[in-house]
């Protein structure tokens, strides 16, 4: 069975496993892709492990690099950012705990997957249902520093 997906901005998210517990959930981002600005999650865990490709990552207002075979926690209350600052995709797993945050991706999905600029105040409605508080003033200075396209 292919596990459902959703694409946006370079971001493509496959669902392995999600529950109320935890969720399994498969990212791929293209190329020179920010997937995230910086942001802090109220509820939930993550734990990201890459697959393929180079990870970039700000945690806690330090900046990492994960390559294939590595993993990183990244708890509730930091805030992070992730992006893909190579030539090749990156894929990597994430486990979320609790899980039902992957439903995440697919509200905002049909924001952000469509021309134009997204509809600030549906995303913001939809950051705070989930306890999610977004710097989108971080999207500038992110993708100067690691040559991303926006």
């Amino acid at each position: 069975m292919t596990p459902r997906s959703v694409s946006f901005q370079g971001l493509t998210t496959r669902f392995l496993v999600t529950g109320d517990d935890a969720a399994l959930i498969e990212h791929e981002l293209v190329p020179h892709a920010l997937g995230a600005p910086v942001h802090t999650h109220e509820h939930e865990d993550e734990t990201s492990h890459v697959l393929a490709g180079t990870l970039g990552v700000e945690l806690g207002g330090e900046t990492l690099t994960l390559t294939a075979g590595e993993t990183l926690r990244k708890p509730r209350g930091v805030p992070h950012a992730f992006w893909n600052a190579g030539d090749e995709p990156v894929r990597f797993l994430e486990v979320v705990t609790p899980g039902s945050f992957a439903g995440y991706f697919e509200d905002v999905a049909p924001v952000l997957d469509r021309p134009g600029p997204p509809d600030v105040a549906t995303l913001g409605a939809i950051a705070g249902r989930y306890g999610l508080a977004m710097q989108p003033e971080t999207i500038g200075r992110l993708a100067a520093a690691h040559a991303l396209r926006i």
